[in-house]
């Protein structure tokens, strides 16, 4: 019987270079063969305007749900490797990219240090990070509020549903 603890997180990928359903399609793919990631479940696929720094196009935007055996900072290293082997490099801030993987919560860890901070210190804020979110976990407690909560609060002009291509929403056992 296998002992190994998994821990329940959520990413947040995104993308508005290149083919934007390609990279986000290949990104889960490269997730669901991680060893380490145990079943996975994935948002629709929405477009979404820039935030930060507008002058860029738009982003398609998701969010998976995991069951992880990696520790938060494994976690983490192996987004930046994702997010490299899809071609990014990293420029200005909130600029475009290839592909942008950010932990939004890990097992409801709280932690302020760097280089990761848990919950995303931004996700309660950004739309395109709370709609995809609210399709897979409404009721996660994000900052001392559920997600359907903040979402309600949030602005979400001109985030719609990707509808260039299906994707496939269930989850993966292994």
């Amino acid at each position: 019987m296998d002992s190994t603890a998994f821990a329940t997180a959520f990413l947040g990928l995104g993308s508005n270079m290149g083919d934007r359903v390609a990279i986000l399609q290949g990104a889960v793919a490269r997730l669901q063969a991680v060893p380490e990631i145990r079943t996975m479940r994935t948002s629709r696929f929405y477009r979404t305007r820039p935030w930060g720094d507008t002058d860029q196009g738009d982003f398609l935007n998701a969010c998976a749900e995991i069951s992880t055996s990696l520790p938060p900072l494994g976690l983490l290293d192996l987004c930046h490797l994702l997010e490299k082997e899809f071609g990014r490099t990293r420029g200005r801030r909130w600029g475009p990219r290839t592909l942008d993987i950010d932990i939004l919560d890990y097992d409801q860890q709280v932690r302020s240090d760097e280089p990761l901070i848990l919950p995303h210190p931004l996700a309660h804020l950004r739309g395109f990070v709370l709609v995809p979110l609210a399709e897979l976990a409404p009721d996660l407690t994000i900052r001392g509020k559920r997600v359907r909560d903040w979402l309600a609060a949030a602005d979400t002009n001109g985030i719609e549903p990707w509808k260039g291509t299906a994707n496939d929403n269930q989850a993966r056992n292994m």
